[in-house]
């Protein structure tokens, strides 16, 4: 960002500080303002037959102002909502001196403007639940002009709505748009109600390493990085699967992580490179065990947000009330591709890839030619929440193979509205199988696949020493937030979505 010359506003407003700070007022003051009380509690609280709460102490930001001479109205805006503040100039400058309200609240002060309010609740004539101020303090002087959305016939004018402009300053978007701000509690809300199903279950939370000497974990680019005092080059985490299951190696029974991953791949309306994940690990476990599992939580999620199980999303009913259709993934491709594959080599698929206008490349193996059959023919058709079951082995590399069918792996993905929402398997646990799979993707790297993963001999070690029976899963809680508040974009589940230096936009 590069600073421009400052507009009108900004110049009057930066005179009126000065002017302030002129008559010996602090705009900026050192000492803490004490609250008691919020805009919410006020309209939970106060009882109008008896009136109460006549010691209220609140601040916030000047939304709205009303001067009809020596009586005014603001419209103070908090963390939790709105509410009137009545002031008269006699009480808020109860000797001689005026200055305070003649000159610094009616000339020098503006809308986003916080101020320190204490006085007492009250019912206006017009019925209208506000504050009586006894004593008003400057707390914060805004320097540049709030965008104010004003109201006509039903009909909102000059809204802060533009994407580019309110993901890049969320700070105003979270002023003058309040359903931003119910988006974001309702993430928080979602990551406290998984945590409290994981810790009710009696599983512990942990943290692993984001710099990591080998990105494991998952098939993605990763974000690389270098350790100067090691000398050595690191990586941001893609996934923490590998060092979660070392402690299952460890003895921990269960454990889950709440983490930042970082993948160097392409942004759109359901990725950013840095995302939030939800792993957990559960020994003498498998994956039919988790299915149960996590379809339970996503029913304890939708619920605990939005007090049903049944909502819209993008236009569609949803429906997270478990149990979730179970579907194999060779089941799918028959289904809705028309084709059945299994048991087809690389040519094969390739062939059939090509026939039905699959984009396919020379680095694919059998993995990733069934996997794009299925993204191109089957994904589009899960509207409605639904397991897919039983990957590829070479799409597979951490996965138990499958119990009746080597050729595949007990692995399932959730699907919801066409896109995938979890990831989970009955974890390999055979260091000897383990180290060839690894090697399988050594062989993928070498044919071009920048995505295939590295061998961690330590993590094999780790095995070695023996790792129970264990499922894990893992959810992006950004794309969970999305279905569960009906966002379209994952910019809007994100404080602050990665975008474009401003300078270069052209």
């Amino acid at each position: 960002m590069e600073f421009t010359e400052l507009n009108e506003q900004e110049i009057i407003r930066r005179e009126s500080l000065k002017a302030i700070q002129e008559l010996g007022i602090d705009p900026y003051p050192a000492e803490a303002y004490e609250i008691n009380i919020t805009t919410s509690q006020i309209k939970e609280q106060y009882n109008p037959e008896a009136p109460n709460l006549n010691n209220i102490s609140i601040a916030g930001r000047i939304m709205t102002r009303r001067i009809m001479g020596a009586a005014a109205f603001i419209e103070l805006l908090d963390e939790k909502g709105r509410i009137q503040v009545y002031l008269k100039r006699d009480e808020i400058c109860p000797g001689e001196d005026k200055t305070l309200y003649n000159t610094v609240f009616k000339k020098l002060l503006d809308i986003g403007d916080i101020v320190g309010i204490k006085g007492f609740a009250f019912i206006t004539q017009t019925g209208e639940l506000s504050i009586h101020a006894k004593e008003l303090k400057v707390l914060s002087k805004s320097l540049r002009v709030l965008p104010v959305v004003k109201e006509k016939d039903d009909q909102k004018y000059d809204a802060f709505s533009d994407p580019e402009m309110r993901y890049r300053m969320r700070y105003v978007d979270l002023i003058v748009n309040p359903e931003v701000r119910e988006t974001f509690l309702k993430r928080s809300k979602i990551i406290n109600t998984m945590r409290n199903f994981f810790n009710d279950h009696g599983y512990m939370e942990v943290e692993t390493p984001i710099l990591q000497p080998i990105p494991g974990g998952a098939t993605a680019r990763p974000f690389i990085t270098h350790h100067n005092a090691l000398d050595i080059p690191l990586y941001l985490r893609i996934a923490n699967e590998l060092y979660l299951k070392r402690l299952i190696v460890g003895g921990y029974t269960g454990v889950y992580e709440f983490a930042k991953d970082f993948r160097n791949e392409g942004m759109d309306r359901t990725h950013n490179p840095e995302f939030t994940v939800l792993e957990i690990y559960v020994a003498y476990k498998d994956y039919f065990w988790m299915m149960e599992f996590v379809e339970q939580m996503i029913e304890k999620v939708a619920l605990a947000i939005n007090d049903k199980t049944k909502l819209t999303l993008w236009n569609k009913e949803i429906e997270f009330k478990a149990p979730y259709r179970r579907l194999p993934m060779l089941d799918a491709i028959k289904e809705y591709a028309g084709v059945d594959v299994a048991g087809m080599g690389e040519s094969e698929l390739r062939a059939v890839c090509e026939k039905l206008n699959v984009p396919i490349n020379k680095t694919m193996g059998v993995g990733k030619l069934i996997d794009a059959l299925f993204g191109e023919y089957c994904e589009k058709h899960l509207i409605q929440p639904t397991f897919i079951t039983d990957y590829p082995v070479e799409t597979s590399p951490l996965t138990k193979r499958h119990r009746s069918n080597p050729a595949l792996t007990e692995r399932f993905e959730l699907f919801v509205n066409g896109k995938e929402l979890a990831n989970a398997y009955s974890e390999l646990n055979d260091p000897i199988d383990q180290l060839e799979r690894f090697k399988d993707q050594v062989q993928l790297k070498d044919k071009g696949d920048d995505e295939a993963m590295f061998i961690d001999m330590d993590f094999i070690r780790a095995l070695e020493y023996g790792m129970p029976p264990t499922s894990g899963m893992g959810i992006g809680i950004d794309r969970l937030t999305m279905f569960m508040t009906d966002s379209t974009s994952i910019q809007d589940v994100l404080f602050f979505p990665q975008m474009r230096p401003e300078n270069q936009n052209g």
